[in-house]
């Protein structure tokens, strides 16, 4: 990725207790973008939210494992399609989200 180069941003919206394979989903997801080469992944865990259910996930609920999870990549947008195209019999990942951004900087 360059300087002032159009790119895409993909989020996954996911809770923190989905599981593949033995381990997070999170993780797996991570580890399967990092094989594929794309440019970077950010997990962010959120303290609190809900989705279609309405059904509040929390931090503040003693010993919860279903805080939400989002995962940020940004790279070209045929990587970021390829890499969807992986993720398309993931049925645990709630929500996604694809925009195309402009990167500013890059150091």
């Amino acid at each position: 990725m360059d300087f002032n180069q159009e790119v895409v941003r993909l989020r996954l919206y996911m809770g923190a207790d989905k599981m593949h394979g033995g381990q997070p989903l999170y993780e797996a997801i991570v580890k399967k973008a990092r094989e594929c080469k794309l440019a970077g992944a950010t997990l962010m865990r959120g303290t609190e939210g809900y989705g279609r259910s309405t059904r509040l996930h929390s931090a503040e609920v003693l010993f919860s494992n279903d805080t939400p999870v989002v995962i940020e990549f940004i790279d070209t947008q045929e990587k970021i399609d390829e890499f969807v195209a992986l993720l398309d019999s993931v049925k645990e990942v709630a929500l996604v989200t694809y925009e195309k951004i402009r990167v500013m900087l890059r150091r």
